[in-house]
C-alpha cells in the first residue's frame, strides 16, 4: 500500500484490515506510517521511496495511492515539475508493481489497483503535470491489465473527483491564498465539480477498491472506474 499513511491510502489500508488482510503500508516518511500502524489500520510499515522500493515478495495485493500535485499556469511550470509530477503519481505504480508481480504471477493470483482520478479522464487548467501524470497512470493501468489478462492478475484503476485528503486541503489553502477567498468559498469551488455538489470523503473510494481486490471482481480488469458523481 504506497501512500498509506493519510488520505484515500490510509483509508484503502482501514478497510482492507477490515476485511483481513495483513496490510504494509509503504512511503517515504516514517511518522504517518508509524501511526497508521499504531491506530490498527496496517500491520507493518515500510520506510521507503516507491520508485525504488526494496525487494517485495509475497504480496497479493497492491494499491498504488501514492500521489502529489501542484497548482500552476502552464507557462509557470518546468520541466522538473512535470518530472516531479511522473515520478510521484505513475513512477510510483510502475516501480511497486514491478517489484509485486512476480509474486503474483507465480501463484496466478493477485490484485492490482491504481489510485488515479478524474484528471486521468479529462483535462483540467492549471494542474498540467497532474493531469499529464494521471493520464500516463491510467495508460499504464491498461497496458498492464492486457499482459496479465490470462494470469489470475487484474489491473484496474479507479478514478475520485476531488476528495477529502490532506492533499485537497493543500490545495484549498493555496487557492484561498493566490484568490482572496476564504477556505470555504475555495472549498465549495472545488465541490461544484461534483454534480452531486459535494467533495468525497476517501471511505468512498476505499470501499471501491476493496471490492476491487475480492474475488467477486475478478471480471473487471483494465477499467478506469469513476468515482464522480456524475462528472465523468
Amino acid at each position: 500500500m504506497s501512500g498509506g499513511g493519510t488520505g484515500i491510502g490510509l483509508a484503502c489500508a482501514e478497510a482492507l484490515t477490515r476485511a483481513g488482510a495483513e496490510v504494509t503500508v509503504l512511503g517515504r516518511r516514517e511518522a504517518p506510517l508509524r501511526a497508521a500502524v499504531e491506530a490498527g489500520a496496517a500491520a507493518k510499515l515500510l520506510v521507503a521511496d516507491a520508485t525504488a522500493p526494496p525487494e517485495l515478495p509475497g504480496f497479493a495485493i497492491l494499491v498504488n495511492a501514492a500521489g502529489t500535485a501542484v497548482s500552476l499556469p502552464f507557462l509557470k511550470t518546468t520541466d522538473a515539475d512535470f518530472r516531479a509530477a511522473l515520478d510521484a503519481n505513475l513512477m510510483t505504480a510502475v516501480s511497486l508493481s514491478r517489484a509485486v508481480l512476480p509474486g503474483m504471477l507465480a501463484p496466478g493470483y493477485g490484485r492490482i489497483v491504481n489510485i488515479a482520478s478524474t484528471a486521468a479522464l479529462k483535462g483540467y487548467a492549471y494542474v498540467a503535470p497532474y493531469v499529464a501524470a494521471k493520464h500516463a497512470l491510467l495508460g499504464f493501468t491498461r497496458a498492464l491489465a492486457l499482459e496479465v489478462a490470462s494470469k489470475g492478475v487484474t489491473v484496474n484503476a479507479i478514478c475520485p473527483g476531488f476528495t477529502e485528503t490532506p492533499l485537497l486541503a493543500e490545495s484549498i489553502q493555496r487557492i484561498a491564498a493566490k484568490t482572496g477567498r476564504d477556505e470555504a468559498a475555495a472549498r465549495a469551488e472545488l465541490a461544484k465539480h461534483n454534480p452531486q455538489g459535494r467533495l468525497f470523503q476517501p471511505r468512498e473510494i476505499a470501499e471501491l477498491a476493496l471490492y476491487l481486490c475480492s474475488d467477486a471482481a475478478a471480471g473487471i480488469h483494465g477499467a478506469a472506474l469513476p468515482v464522480s458523481g456524475g462528472e465523468i
